[in-house]
């Protein structure tokens, strides 16, 4: 499995024939979209679902979805600014190669059971850390991370400045300095095969 990172929450996840466009609304921040016609496009939050194009699939829903070679259930969340009680967001977890891939979106930090059972065992997490109230700040991320025990975690919409975001967002740096984890590596992909996982949670940048 390849996965890349183009900014904001934006991640596609490729393996054989199949691409993955997560939360893709690059366009609306500034930047051009990266989606193409012959993509799935997944979005954590239905608001992010603004590409016209013919798409071979959209996802926008909790739900079990197969595609390709991948195996996608879409768990319901609370949004990171929602009232408690409210699932209006979707966390992802996405399956391919033997490789478990979690992504969260803009969600709140506390899981339940339910949510935690339904998640399993995750060797990708993949979560933002940029906070100031938008979005999950690195004390969050740390509390999923804790609670799930990846194998690897990517962190995601953090300052970028190509990127418009409506409320600022902390920089990599600080984010990092918040997660107190030195990353392993710094990548523009990410070509992972089961075999590559270690036993210890390892932090990987994507540019």
């Amino acid at each position: 499995m390849d996965i890349q990172f183009y900014g904001a929450n934006c991640i596609t996840l490729s393996y054989k024939t199949a691409r993955l466009v997560i939360d893709d609304n690059l366009k609306e921040l500034g930047k051009k979209s990266i989606t193409a016609k012959d993509d799935v496009a997944v979005f954590t939050s239905s608001s992010f679902q603004k590409t016209p194009l013919d798409l071979k699939l959209s996802i926008t829903n909790p739900g079990e979805y197969e595609v390709s070679d991948f195996s996608i259930t879409g768990i319901p969340a609370r949004a990171h600014i929602s009232e408690e009680g409210s699932l209006d967001a979707t966390m992802y977890k996405i399956t391919a190669n033997d490789i478990n891939v979690l992504v969260t979106g803009h969600i709140f930090p506390k899981l339940s059971e339910a949510q935690l059972e339904a998640i399993g065992m995750i060797d990708v997490l993949i979560v933002p850390v940029g906070g100031h109230g938008y979005t999950l700040d690195p004390e969050g991320a740390l509390t999923i991370e804790k609670e799930i025990e990846p194998k690897i975690v990517i962190p995601t919409h953090y300052a970028d400045k190509e990127l418009n975001f409506p409320v600022p967002q902390l920089s990599l740096s600080e984010a990092l300095k918040g997660l107190g984890m030195e990353p392993k590596e710094t990548l523009p992909k990410l070509k992972l095969k089961a075999i590559d996982l270690g036993d210890v949670t390892q932090l990987i940048v994507l540019q």
